[in-house]
């Protein structure tokens, strides 16, 4: 697979590997809402902020989208939108290797570009998430999705941009499965019921398919009820053999038309449809343009203080009817004025948001705020939301280690617990945090002693493995790791119980 080539790619490429691991510290007075909710609005690089977030969420996340810098090289408020070529593919390389990590196998990503950078990026994100898996139809790449973002040509310009790119990735191609779209709208209105049929409202669909691999039986003659004759379509087929199809019209799911000789079509009922596929094209009548867009964010913060490039709540709410279900986690990186957090909380969906600027607190903290108190802009009435839930607020720690590789004075137990445990087996933290035992993996046991976690205070009670302490330990049988600041046991007792120490800090890796 070719791989494109910058001038700083060698550190760039690393660059994921050497940001440091940094603590996340709420803000309580800009929380809102549910005490434990589960969305979590992160204000802080988000490299950073990505790696902090590895110990906790690696594969769980859904559904990640991004609507980065587009590099226009034109003035943004909210944005630095004019970096040099190498800079925004040195800031993406790093940043999409830390989301796929962070995607469940059967999660996806979506990514909006313009014509600016879209062919460089699906080149870095073919590198990161892959082309094509090992049979040909199973491709990470799903998709350039096309969205009409304008409603009518630029004057300004010859041949205006009527559209934006939108790259969808899987994780992993053999076990993503992206939903169906809700029949709602025009589509539903088609539905109709004009000859009382007793199954509901219905459209009809065409008989004919292609003769490529047609069997001789599918070419018949079909008599209607009136007694008019239709042989196959001069280079078609019937697409049913001639038994299927009659015994389809003794339960009367065939349309004859109204005087009953017109050529058949079969009835497609609104009761039996769970949702129709979608494809790669998006007018702005189903999913919102930027001119939607800029008044749903007017009428929210008013046009003096509105965030210059958002998207339409519209927009959101496609991507994740077809990337997620009802609680799957949302991740959006580059949160802007806080669209994808907005419309993931309307659809119940838990979500994290990160972003760097200070409209993190000017934009998306007073904008989640009007959503739990049920704000009827956007999607709200689409999905009948009235309000509820909440979000917590974090601002970027300290990083977890220094730059020597000692741990950082004043690291808790629960964060230095979580990322032993995921450099240890490369899986998100989900144990106690009032516990030395963190959990088992692969059959070995890992512990944790520090900062007087059974109990003992002085500078090295219950930090240094002793006969007592490892008495005093929840049992595990099986291999065990124990992290310590000091052992006072010999390697030949060590052996006997199964055990390998780790000294704390020169045996944690750091990165």
């Amino acid at each position: 697979m070719p791989l494109l080539h910058w001038l700083t790619r060698d550190v760039d490429i690393h660059a994921a590997t050497h940001a440091p691991y940094r603590l996340l510290e709420e803000v309580p007075a800009l929380s809102q809402g549910d005490g434990d909710p589960g969305n979590l609005l992160i204000q802080g690089d988000n490299l950073d902020a990505l790696k902090a977030l590895q110990p906790y969420y690696a594969g769980k996340v859904k559904c990640i989208f991004i609507d980065p810098p587009y590099n226009t090289r034109s003035a943004f408020e909210h944005y630095d939108d004019n970096l040099e070529h190498t800079q925004w593919l040195a800031m993406m390389y790093p940043r999409l290797e830390l989301l796929r990590s962070l995607l469940s196998e059967d999660g996806s990503i979506w990514v909006t570009i313009d014509d600016n950078e879209a062919h460089y990026l699906k080149v870095i994100m073919d590198e990161v998430f892959g082309r094509r898996g090992f049979e040909k139809s199973k491709k990470y790449f799903q998709a350039n999705v096309i969205w009409q973002k304008r409603t009518s040509p630029d004057a300004r310009l010859s041949l205006g941009a009527a559209h934006d790119h939108i790259f969808v990735y899987a994780k992993d191609p053999e076990k993503v499965n992206l939903n169906k779209l809700p029949l709602s709208g025009e589509k539903a209105k088609n539905f109709k019921n004009p000859d009382n049929d007793p199954r509901g409202a219905w459209a009809s669909t065409d008989f004919t398919g292609q003769i490529g691999h047609a069997t001789a039986n599918q070419f018949y003659t079909i008599v209607t009820p009136a007694g008019k004759k239709f042989p196959p379509p001069k280079g078609r087929c019937w697409a049913l053999n001639e038994d299927s199809f009659y015994t389809l019209v003794e339960q009367g799911r065939v349309w004859f038309g109204k005087d009953g000789n017109s050529k058949p079509r079969l009835k497609r009922y609104l009761s039996e449809i769970e949702g129709i596929a979608a494809w790669s094209w998006w007018p702005n009548e189903e999913v919102g343009h930027n001119q939607e867009a800029k008044k749903e964010i007017n009428a929210i913060f008013g046009a003096e203080e509105a965030f210059t490039t958002p998207k339409p709540e519209r927009l959101m709410q496609r991507i994740l009817q077809l990337a997620t279900n009802e609680n799957d986690l949302v991740l959006d990186s580059f949160l802007g004025s806080g669209t994808t957090a907005a419309v993931a909380h309307k659809m119940n969906r838990r979500y994290i948001g990160i972003e760097m600027g200070g409209h993190a607190e000017t934009h998306c903290v007073p904008r989640l705020r009007k959503v739990v108190d049920g704000e009827q802009g956007g999607i709200s009435k689409a999905v009948g939301w009235t309000g509820g839930g909440g979000f917590r607020f974090y601002r970027l720690g300290v990083p977890v280690f220094d730059e020597l590789g000692h741990i950082s004075q004043g690291i808790r137990f629960a964060p230095l617990a979580a990322h032993i445990w995921f450099v240890s087996t490369g899986i998100p933290f989900t144990g106690r945090i009032d516990s030395p035992f963190l959990g088992s993996h692969d059959g070995v046991g890992y512990y944790l002693l520090y900062n007087g976690i059974l109990g003992d205070k002085r500078p090295d009670g219950g930090n240094v493995l002793t006969l007592k302490v490892l008495a005093d330990l929840p049992p595990y049988d099986g291999d065990k790791v124990i992290f310590g600041e000091g052992c006072r046991l010999g390697a030949e007792r060590l052996s006997r119980a199964g055990i390998t120490f780790r000294q704390i800090p020169y045996e944690i890796k750091a990165r």
